[in-house]
C-alpha cells in the first residue's frame, strides 16, 4: 500500500514539473488577465451610460462569444484555466516546502484551483453557446438559500467570507505580498500594477460581500447579484461614475498584472 502511495506521489511530482503543464498553466494567468480587461471595459461602459452586457465574468465571456476569434480565445481560456486549476491541486498535494503553514498553503491552492476550474467551465459553456448570466445564477442560488431555515444567516456568512477575501486582496496589494507569487525581478511597473490591481479588485469583492450581507438581512435576492450588481450600485452612489471609473481602471491594472504574472509566476 505504501509503495502505491509513494508511486502516486512520484507521478504527481512529475506532473507538477511537466514543462507542457507549466506552459499551459501560465496561459491560464494570461486568460484571467484578458477576462479582467474585458470586465474593466464593461465597467467603464456602465460608469458612463454605455449599457450592454453585464460587467462581470459572464459579460466578459459573452463579449468573446460574439465572433470566431473570440470563440477561439474562449477555448484557449478554458484550456489554460483548466491546466492552471490542475496545477494548483497538484501543488497542494506535492508541496514539499514543509513548515507549519503547509495546510494553509494547500487550502489556498485548492481554493484558487476551484476558481480557475469554474472559469474554465464557464468559458467552455460560452464557447458552445450555452453560457449563462452570472447575476441570474447568483440570485437563483441566493433565493434557494433564503427559502430554507437559517438561510438568511448563511447568506450573511457567505457575504462576510467574500468581504474577507476582498480585504485579503487589498492587504496583499498594499503590503506587496503578491511578490511572493513572482520569481525574479519583474520590475517597478509590474509591482505598481500589482498594488493598484489587488486593491481595486479587493474593493470590488468587498462591495459584493457587503451586498450579500444586505440580501441576507433584508431576505431579498435583489442586492445579491454579484460583481455586476456591485458595480452598478457603486455607479448610483454620489460621484458614482468617477468611483466606478477608478475601480474599472484598477481592474484593468489587475488584468495587465496577470499578463505579467503569466511570465513571472513562481510555478
Amino acid at each position: 500500500m505504501s509503495e502505491h502511495v509513494a508511486q502516486a506521489g512520484r507521478s504527481a511530482r512529475r506532473a507538477a514539473h511537466s514543462p507542457a503543464l507549466e506552459r499551459t498553466a501560465r496561459a491560464g494567468f494570461a486568460a484571467s488577465g484578458l477576462v479582467h480587461l474585458l470586465i474593466a471595459y464593461l465597467a467603464l461602459r456602465v460608469a458612463w451610460g454605455g449599457g450592454g452586457k453585464e460587467a462581470d465574468q459572464s459579460g466578459a465571456l459573452a463579449v468573446l462569444a460574439g465572433n470566431l476569434v473570440g470563440a477561439v480565445l474562449l477555448w484557449l481560456t478554458a484550456l489554460g484555466c483548466a491546466a492552471l486549476a490542475l496545477w494548483q491541486v497538484v501543488d497542494a498535494v506535492v508541496d514539499t516546502r514543509g513548515g507549519d503553514d503547509r495546510a494553509v498553503r494547500a487550502a489556498r491552492s485548492i481554493a484558487t484551483g476551484a476558481v480557475y476550474a469554474v472559469l474554465a467551465v464557464s468559458a467552455a459553456r460560452f464557447a458552445v453557446g450555452s453560457g449563462r448570466s452570472s447575476t441570474s445564477q447568483t440570485r437563483g442560488i441566493t433565493g434557494r438559500l433564503l427559502d430554507n431555515p437559517g438561510g438568511r444567516i448563511l447568506v450573511v456568512v457567505v457575504g462576510l467570507v467574500v468581504v474577507g477575501v476582498g480585504v485579503y486582496f487589498g492587504y496583499k496589494g498594499l503590503t506587496r505580498r503578491f511578490r511572493d507569487d513572482l520569481r525574479g525581478n519583474p520590475g517597478t511597473g509590474v509591482e505598481r500594477l500589482g498594488v493598484v490591481g489587488h486593491v481595486a479588485k479587493g474593493a470590488a469583492l468587498a462591495l459584493v460581500g457587503l451586498l450579500f450581507c444586505v440580501a441576507g438581512v433584508r431576505r431579498s435576492t435583489g442586492p445579491a447579484g454579484g460583481l455586476d450588481t456591485a458595480l452598478k450600485t457603486l455607479r448610483d452612489a454620489p460621484l458614482g461614475p468617477y468611483l466606478l471609473t477608478a475601480v474599472g481602471l484598477g481592474i484593468a491594472a489587475y488584468g495587465v498584472y496577470m499578463f505579467a504574472r503569466a511570465r513571472y509566476a513562481r510555478l
